[in-house]
Order: C-alpha cells, then sequence, then structure tokens
C-alpha cells in the first residue's frame, strides 16, 4: 500500500501542486457543450479546486483539446494536462508522434503532463510503442505514460516491456461503477501491487446512476447504442433505482453518492466526472465534500453483485 500511495502522491502538476481527487473529462467540450458552456464548466472545476483535466486527441474533432488548451492557458502550470494517444491508427511510433504533435499544437503546450496509450493494440509490438513513449518522456515532451481500457494482463504485459527502456506506466484509466465492478477483479489489485495511479471513468455508469433515466430523461443510454448495450441489463437499472431510494434517505443526489462510492476505493486516485452543463457537473463536483462512513459505503456496495475474484473459488471473495 506504501508503494501505491507515492505513486499518486508523485504525479503533480509542473509547480508542485498534486492532482485533484477528481478529473474533469472534457470530452464533451465542443461537441454536446459548445465554447461557452465549456468555459463554464472549466471555471466551475477550477472554483472547485479541481487542477486534473482529461482529454484526447479524438475527442469531438479536436476541438476538446483546442478550447482546453485555451482554458489553462493562465494557469498551466498549477495544473496536471492528460490527454490519449493511438485510439484510431495504431499505437505504432509514426502514429504516436503525430497524434502527440497534434495535441501539444491544439493545446498550445510544451509539455503533455499525462500521455495515455488510449487502448490496446493487438498488432503493433509493444516494443515499438514504448521505445517511442520512452523518447517522448527523455525529449520532455511527456512527463507520465499512461494506458486506458488495457486488461491487467495486458498492463502487465506492457509493464515488463517498459521497463526495459528505463520507463513505467504510471496511471490507467479502467472504467468503473457501480454498475462496472469488473475493475475489481484483477485491475484495481494490480494497479495496487504495481504502483499505478486509477483514474477511472464513467463513475455514473453513462448517466444510468443519477436516475435521470427512470425520470424519462435523455443522454447517451438513450442516443447511442453502444452504452444503450452497455448498461442495458435489467439489474443495472434495478441498481440505479436502489442508489436513488439510499440517497434520498442519506440526503444526498444519487450523483454525488456514485462518484463518491468510486472515489472511495483504495485504489482510486480521482474519478473522472464529465457533463453537458454546469447544473448537470455540480452533483458529481459535490462529491468533494462528501465522505462516506463504512456503513453508507458497505450499504451503496451491497446494491450491485460483487465480481467473483479472479479464481472463482467464491468462498474466496
Amino acid at each position: 500500500m506504501l508503494r501505491y500511495l507515492w505513486a499518486m502522491t508523485k504525479i503533480q502538476s509542473l509547480d508542485g501542486t498534486p492532482i485533484s481527487p477528481l478529473c474533469y473529462g472534457a470530452m464533451q467540450f465542443g461537441g454536446t457543450a459548445d465554447a461557452d458552456a465549456s468555459r463554464a464548466m472549466y471555471d466551475a472545476c477550477r472554483a472547485a479546486g479541481l487542477t486534473f483535466f482529461d482529454t484526447a486527441h479524438v475527442y469531438t474533432g479536436g476541438a476538446s483539446e483546442t478550447l482546453l488548451g485555451q482554458f489553462i492557458a493562465p494557469e498551466r502550470d498549477r495544473l496536471v494536462i492528460a490527454t490519449k494517444a493511438a485510439y484510431e491508427g495504431g499505437a505504432g511510433r509514426d502514429n504516436i508522434l503525430s497524434s502527440v504533435e497534434d495535441s501539444r499544437r491544439r493545446m498550445d503546450l510544451e509539455v503533455i503532463d499525462i500521455l495515455y496509450m488510449h487502448r490496446w493494440d493487438p498488432v503493433t509490438p509493444l516494443e515499438e510503442t514504448f521505445e517511442t513513449l520512452a523518447q517522448l518522456r527523455h525529449a520532455g515532451t511527456i512527463r507520465y505514460v499512461a494506458v486506458s481500457n488495457y486488461a491487467a494482463w495486458q498492463v502487465m504485459k506492457a509493464q515488463a516491456v517498459a521497463a526495459s527502456f528505463d520507463l513505467s506506466i504510471s496511471m490507467m484509466q479502467p472504467m468503473y461503477s457501480l454498475v462496472k465492478r469488473q475493475a475489481e477483479v484483477e485491475i484495481l489489485p494490480m494497479a495496487q501491487d504495481q504502483g499505478i495511479a486509477v483514474v477511472p471513468y464513467s463513475p455514473l455508469g453513462g448517466g444510468l446512476l443519477t436516475g435521470k433515466y427512470a425520470r424519462g430523461g435523455d443522454g447517451r443510454l438513450t442516443t447511442d447504442s453502444r452504452y444503450a448495450a452497455r448498461y442495458g441489463q435489467p439489474w443495472m437499472h434495478e441498481t440505479a433505482a436502489a442508489l436513488t431510494e439510499v440517497a434520498a434517505e442519506a440526503g444526498i443526489d444519487p450523483a454525488t453518492l456514485a462518484v463518491a462510492w468510486a472515489a472511495r476505493h483504495p485504489a482510486v486516485a480521482a474519478p473522472i466526472i464529465s457533463a453537458r452543463s454546469v447544473a448537470q457537473l455540480a452533483p458529481s463536483l459535490g462529491a468533494l465534500s462528501v465522505t462516506l462512513d463504512d456503513a453508507l459505503y458497505k450499504k451503496v456496495t451491497a446494491l450491485s453483485p460483487t465480481p467473483a475474484p479472479a479464481t472463482d473459488r467464491l468462498e474466496e471473495g
């Protein structure tokens, strides 16, 4: 555990400011959130104390990075900025270098704090990927290397290759929420063992855990077939309804409770929150002021099935 805590505290901004306990994901910037709405959400995050912002080369055709770069310009050195490469085009050298240069230009950054490989590339040799990342880090173009959407075995394979270039994976992004707990089986224990900070995305389950869909609201689950399938199991909707009831009893917004629950896991450094407007963002930011006691954490945890351990020996769970 001490090794893991060291990994979390070493990730700082250029002026030494630590990462905040929540990360804002700018996936909506320039898309469902126009420039004014994006700016308002950025300002709300800063007012709440967030120092950690996440984007990607592919988000909204580059508008996300461009807008974020404009917003952070006056205070860049006190913030931690993450972006991602190689979602499209593979994790080969040329694609990584091109993506990084695009991202630096869009955000007007000399150095990118955290660069994620956006997803696993089964074709490109890991040696090519991590030699390229090692060169970027040695040149001072990136500060920390990270991975997103990797399985635990993929992280360990990549970590071994990275070590041959005097490099290590500092951070990773898995999906994690009350209705998506598969990361508890191997990813979160692996991250703790390896000293990798975990920054999980979708702590609200695509908005399911806010309770808005039960009220007839719209969002990704109603507009995107991928999200509809991802969160389409009946038990997930039952869990969301039960969470709304528990939240009401506790006097907490269900979105606040869902984010606070994800943040409570000892392997989690900073859940990624996002929204289309300041009003939609506010309950997630509210998790900053909520600390779940053991009783409430256990009560919320019991609302969804605990995944079996990796050995599938249920008596060991």
